[in-house]
């Protein structure tokens, strides 16, 4: 697929594209989630750029939807859908759907649809979807224990680009990758010259880096089941109460996602969590220790008399002697036992282990002085030794889990894909039974035009279990009069909503309807008020654009007869009507000037009505369904016969007889 072919996709768009693993099957399927994965694109671009790889697919050039009216109507159906989602990505999926003449989409639609209306929306199901986002990718993070290490210049530019997260080296030979060794924990060696060489420290030879990038680098992976273990654990859930089969084993994912912390590190591994405590607490244990040692000798000199002869004495101070000599002289016993103490409590504060302590007693020692004092650079030694070793065991941690994990990142990826796309479906669901709906059926006849029974509008201010239904049908081109309120507009308002539904492939709020694939939908909405000159002959221009198209087109026109003064009204919309019955074009125009167009057409016009059944308390009372072939009395008319019933005067009477 040339990318670059589809509508606002341009070079640039073209190559963020292109980093996906499988971008055209992503665009085909509108997978908004997977195309918001490519750098730059944001998931409401995404759910544009999906619409126009679909229409492209199918040939769709996009101009179902002809006026703002049209535009209007399929934003509340998408606002329908929308009410119906959880998560913010099958908001922006159902964008993805459209109303078009293509019946190759429609047909498409309509399958998705059909296994969607079988979902039963169940609330453990929608509460766990609360959870589901799309995987996020994390930015990269900097490992500082672990390198990579080379003798190649061009070499080390790949690996520079290729691991943005370690440091890479340029060594001329072992003696180099030597000292590297003494100062990271981990050196990755990418040159097979370098195998068999014995060098001191953890140092692997690794020349298929390139190839496993994961296991030169877990935290890669442990990064991003971290940073996305909260939707991955609520799709989960949403499988479970679901009772779909998921694409991995959950019990395995949770054990695996239970050994992770949420920083991206290994978590449950006793020996790691003491090698971590251990390098943390080291200064304070020390420091400690060297407490206890102080204040045990300190005890043991206040508790011990201690008696120098005078010539002792004198020696002492001719030999400039200090404290220590006669420390190592009556108190060598108790100055042994501090030190012990000291050693003891280091190696228990830390809970070392045997060659560890080793290391750890040379921290305390050697010639007796008080205060005891601790040896830093064997306290350096000792940070040194537990800072490899804890790194050594993170570093096997991380990459046995991150082995497990990489076995399910693509599961997991169709995990989390497939709770989002099952909110998309059980939105689809909610809105059928929300409003009663059904599968409209097309038919391919010529003028077959649109046939609705027992539909309703959801887009009223009502509840739409109050909403009275509709029957009306129209081959052809028809006025539809009636009363004022008495529902001509909303009548025009459902037959646009079916339309637009059933031509986006979705299912309709009526009992039945049968329908003509319509190549376009023009709606045009009451005009407020008389226009001036200018915006008159505006709409005279979208007129003749309207009447010179194809045949297989709807019209929906409220009172246009608003625009100018009656009597030209009549007149223009008789000429238009002539026009649209000539190409055998589809048409409801509402208005109260049934009459006088009729009489100003060249063709026998047809005109239904919405007929009012009487006043009741001031109230109309009507039959929202239009009568056929029928021209619907005004309010004025039925007041007038209301008032004529009980005048015995006879001008009402005679008023009547003017209607």
């Amino acid at each position: 697929m040339d990318l670059t072919a589809i509508s606002g996709i341009g070079e640039k768009t073209a190559t963020a594209l292109a980093e996906l693993d499988d971008p055209e099957r992503a665009l085909r399927a509108g997978d908004v989630a997977t195309l918001a994965e490519a750098p730059g694109i944001s998931e409401g671009r995404a759910a544009r750029i999906a619409r126009a790889a679909i229409r492209h697919e199918h040939g769709d050039d996009g101009g179902f939807l002809a006026t703002d009216n049209a535009v209007d109507v399929y934003r509340d159906v998408l606002s329908l859908l929308k009410h119906r989602t959880v998560t913010d990505y099958a908001g922006k999926r159902v964008e993805t759907f459209f109303p078009t003449s293509s019946r190759s989409r429609i047909d498409e639609v309509r399958g998705f649809v059909e296994r969607a209306v079988e979902r039963s929306p169940d609330e453990a199901v929608l509460d766990a979807l609360g959870g589901v986002r799309p995987l996020t990718s994390p930015p990269p993070v900097r490992v500082r224990e672990r390198c990579l290490a080379t003798m190649d210049a061009e070499r080390y530019a790949e690996a520079n680009e290729a691991f943005p997260e370690l440091s890479v080296e340029v060594v001329d030979d072992a003696r180099g990758l030597a000292e590297l060794a003494r100062s990271y924990s981990t050196v990755v060696a990418l040159d097979e010259t370098f195998a068999g060489v014995d060098v001191t420290g953890d140092v692997r030879v690794r020349p298929d880096a390139f190839e496993q990038p994961d296991e030169i680098v877990p935290e890669r992976v442990l990064a991003v089941f971290a940073a996305n273990r909260e939707s991955i654990l609520a799709a989960a859930a949403v499988h479970e109460a679901a009772g779909e089969t998921p694409p991995c084993d959950l019990d395995r994912l949770r054990g695996a996602l239970d050994r992770l912390d949420d920083d991206g590190t290994p978590a449950g591994d006793a020996e790691l969590d003491r090698l971590v405590r251990a390098v943390d607490d080291l200064d304070a244990a020390a420091s400690t220790a060297k407490s206890v040692a102080n204040d045990r000798l300190r005890d043991a000199i206040r508790e011990r008399d201690v008696t120098i002869e005078g010539t002792d004495f004198l020696s002492l101070v001719e030999q400039g002697a200090r404290i220590d000599s006669l420390l190592s002289r009556e108190l060598a016993d108790e100055y042994d036992d501090a030190v012990a103490a000291a050693r003891d409590h280091l190696v228990d504060a830390l809970a070392l282990d045997e060659n560890e302590a080793e290391l750890a007693r040379r921290v305390f020692g050697g010639d007796p002085t008080f205060p005891v004092e601790r040896r830093d650079d064997a306290v350096s030694r000792l940070r040194t030794e537990l800072t490899a070793a804890r790194d050594q065991r993170a570093e096997r941690l991380k990459r046995d889990l991150s082995g497990e994990l990489s076995d399910l990142r693509s599961p997991v990826e169709t995990l989390v894909r497939d709770a989002l796309e099952l909110d998309v479906e059980l939105a689809v669901s909610r809105f059928a039974r929300d409003f009663d709906c059904t599968v409209p059926a097309f038919v391919d006849s010529e003028g077959a035009g649109f046939h609705i029974e027992g539909g309703r509008s959801p887009l009223l201010d009502v509840p739409f279990d109050e909403v009275d239904p509709v029957d009306y049908g129209v081959d052809g081109v028809t006025l539809l009069s009636g009363v004022n309120s008495g529902g001509k507009t909303s009548t025009l308002d459902l037959v646009a909503l079916v339309v637009v539904l059933a031509q986006m492939g979705f299912p309709v709020p009526a009992e039945s309807v049968r329908l003509s694939r319509f190549s376009e939908l023009h709606y045009y909405a009451k005009s407020q008020g008389t226009l001036d000159a200018g915006a008159f002959e505006s709409t005279l221009r979208d007129f003749a654009g309207v009447v010179d198209g194809a045949s297989d087109r709807l019209v929906l026109v409220d009172e246009l007869e608003s625009i100018t003064e009656p009597g030209a009204s009549a007149k223009i919309i008789a000429g238009i009507l002539e026009a649209l019955d000539e190409q055998g074009a589809t048409a409801v125009f509402v208005s109260h000037l049934a009459s006088e167009i009729r009489a100003a057409a060249a063709f026998d016009v047809a005109v239904d009505g919405i007929e009012a059944v009487g006043l009741v308390d001031g109230d109309l009372v009507v039959n929202r369904s239009p009568v056929k072939d029928h021209l619907a009395r005004s309010t004025p008319e039925l007041i007038v016969e209301k008032l004529a019933g009980d005048d015995e005067t006879g001008f009402y009477a005679r008023l009547l007889e003017k209607f």
